[in-house]
């Protein structure tokens, strides 16, 4: 079985994804797609993914993109530890919460939104680290206050760690990037101090990847 993916140190996304396969101890091949100097338009690169995004998930030369339809696919090739429920109810449940960051919040913090923001409107720097802290501060106060209507638990559908756990760790990694505190959102915070407590999220996060050593060190 062979997994190739390719991502970014950066990407939220990419975080999802690397998880998802150590959480189910698939080895794959990162290749990195520097998303921030434009590598994801050049023509090598369009023909892997036309959306011209990251990440995008290779298994025995089969192409799928989008971090959701990717770890549902590793569900379907790799049962266990299943990460999405079978009960038809916890797994649309798993799935809205994961649509949250996914499909809400993530999309409106990506290089190519504040770059449009700028381009198109003007805005300085600081503008564009205030949108960003604005739409990761409303995806965190939501799943604070999700969280908060469940039994308390481990995790966010109960004993069992999966995809909303995954997309609930990746929002608090945005919240890294902009360095926000979460205070206001004690569960949110505790349920990311238990993720990243595993190695398969500890390894995955942006900081400890080779991209972010390298940025880091220019």
């Amino acid at each position: 079985m062979g997994i190739q993916v390719y991502g970014f140190w950066r990407s939220i996304a990419s975080f999802r994804v690397r998880v998802a396969l150590r959480l189910k101890e698939l080895p794959f091949e990162e290749i990195p797609i520097d998303i921030l100097s434009g590598e994801q338009f050049k023509p090598g690169y369009e023909a892997v993914n036309a959306e011209r995004v990251v990440p995008t998930f290779i298994h025995d030369g089969h192409s799928v993109f989008q971090s959701l339809a990717i770890i549902e696919y590793l569900d379907d090739i790799q049962p266990t530890p299943r990460l999405i429920p079978e009960d038809a109810k916890e797994r649309a449940y798993a799935r809205s919460l994961a649509l949250m960051t996914v499909a809400d919040a993530h999309p409106l913090v990506v290089p190519r939104v504040r770059n449009h923001l700028a381009k198109a409107f003007g805005a300085d720097a600081k503008a564009i680290e205030d949108w960003g802290k604005h739409w990761t501060t409303e995806g965190l106060a939501t799943y604070e206050r999700l969280l908060a209507r469940r039994a308390p638990a481990p995790f966010a559908l109960g004993a069992e760690l999966g995809l909303a756990d995954i997309c609930i760790a990746g929002q608090v990694v945005g919240a890294h990037f902009l360095k926000l505190e979460l205070n206001a959102f004690p569960m949110v915070a505790r349920l990311a101090d238990r993720c990243f407590e595993m190695p398969a999220f500890a390894t995955s996060h942006p900081f400890e990847q080779p991209g972010y050593k390298t940025a880091s060190a220019h």
